[in-house]
């Protein structure tokens, strides 16, 4: 397959740093307020912009196969009811009964042609439009079509379920909102994919501390030591700014037989985990032969829920294919517990008052990169409409 220009001037950049003993750099370390983790109010704040204003990933479209095919979420805080309508198209509303406030399912996945609120029986279609209660008289002359269901933004790009949870905002452009990866997560074919596992996981860690784990791979050797160390070139990491968004190639040791091989020879994703962070809390983690989805959401101040969905590119059809993804679910979640260990043990050293400030090193760059880019929409100057703005096609 051929490789893109970005990528090729990636694998230059691993063969640069390889031969010279060099990586990435920011100009000056970044300061970070420990009460950035800590402060009740800065959370609330995060809360209300970063999980009302922006899109967040939250299924693959294997999860909404046909017609009537639905998931709910309620990770944000926001009760959310995921569809697919007759139409084909997918459609999200707020979980919630227009009459009394009732949740209309608590299934977490399943098949309906019609949704109807278990305390009346209220009935809604799959475009949320109210199409019956029982006793209807008793409520006058009421418009239905002023009673459907809350609609949330909802799309579907790269085989990914999006979802804003909130309308306050009005209409936005997905497209152009992910514009900066799209050539990369195109390529991906998630589409195509199908789910081999996703699980979930509650840590007593504020979620930026998950979030942060992703962000830089100076740690790999530490906390990672007797696991994903051995498998990557140490802290020779490639950063792309896609404000918001960030893409973090981490280059396996398999790279620098390339120097010795025809660019037109090179094949990128061989010899790379890319460790795509999708602003404000997603990761689209590309390793060699498979993906992973994860999505960070606070719960409490010190508290978060770590979501993953493993996608491969078909359902195991032997007991040899089995066993490989099987392996490959296990490393992951190994490694990913040898970060959060360390990111709860973080969490209970802030309230001592050891550090008012927490050091981002100048090769921590995608740590500079997100921080910036939360700090920007807690200031209101980073919006989707301004990144769409900024993106759309003349």
């Amino acid at each position: 397959m051929k490789i893109s220009t970005e990528e090729t001037q990636i694998i230059k950049s691993v063969l640069r740093h390889v031969e010279n003993g060099t990586t990435d750099m920011q100009p000056e370390v970044m300061e970070n307020p420990v009460s950035n983790y800590t402060d009740p109010e800065n959370l609330q704040r995060e809360v209300d912009v970063l999980f009302r204003k922006f899109p967040i990933i939250l299924g693959h479209h294997e999860q909404l196969a046909e017609p009537g095919d639905f998931f709910t979420n309620d990770d944000t805080g926001i009760p959310i009811l995921v569809t697919r309508t007759n139409a084909g198209e997918v459609k999200a509303f707020m979980n919630v009964c227009r009459h009394r406030g009732a949740r209309l399912t608590d299934k977490p996945c399943g098949k309906s042609k019609t949704f109807s609120c278990p305390y009346h029986k209220w009935t809604y279609d799959l475009e949320g439009r109210l199409r019956g209660l029982p006793h209807a008289g008793g409520f006058g002359e009421i418009d239905k079509s002023e009673l459907g269901l809350v609609e949330l933004p909802a799309f579907e790009r790269f085989g990914l379920i999006w979802v804003r949870p909130s309308v306050s905002d009005g209409p936005f452009d997905l497209a152009a909102w992910i514009a900066p990866m799209e050539e990369q997560f195109k390529g991906l074919s998630m589409e195509t994919h199908t789910v081999y596992k996703q699980w979930s996981l509650p840590r007593k860690m504020n979620w930026r501390l998950a979030l942060e784990g992703f962000q830089e791979s100076y740690h790999f050797c530490g906390a990672h030591e007797h696991t994903a160390c051995a498998a990557y070139l140490d802290n020779q990491s490639v950063f792309l700014d896609k404000y918001p968004h960030v893409r973090h190639a981490v280059p396996l040791p398999t790279v620098v037989a390339l120097k010795d091989q025809p660019e037109a020879e090179w094949d990128h994703r061989r010899n790379f985990l890319t460790q795509n962070y999708v602003f404000p809390c997603n990761y689209v983690q590309v390793q060699t032969d498979h993906i992973y989805i994860h999505t960070i959401i606070p719960t409490g101040v010190d508290t978060c829920i770590f979501k993953c969905m493993m996608l491969i590119p078909e359902a195991p059809k032997s007991e040899k294919a089995e066993g490989y993804w099987a392996k490959n679910y296990d490393v992951i979640r190994t490694v990913f517990n040898e970060d959060f260990e360390i990111g709860e043990n973080i969490q209970k050293g802030l309230s001592t008052g050891a550090n008012t400030h927490f050091l981002f090193g100048r090769y921590e760059i995608g740590l500079h990169l997100g921080r910036k880019a939360i700090d920007d929409a807690l200031a209101g100057t980073l919006t989707t409409a301004s990144v769409c703005a900024a993106n759309a096609v003349p």
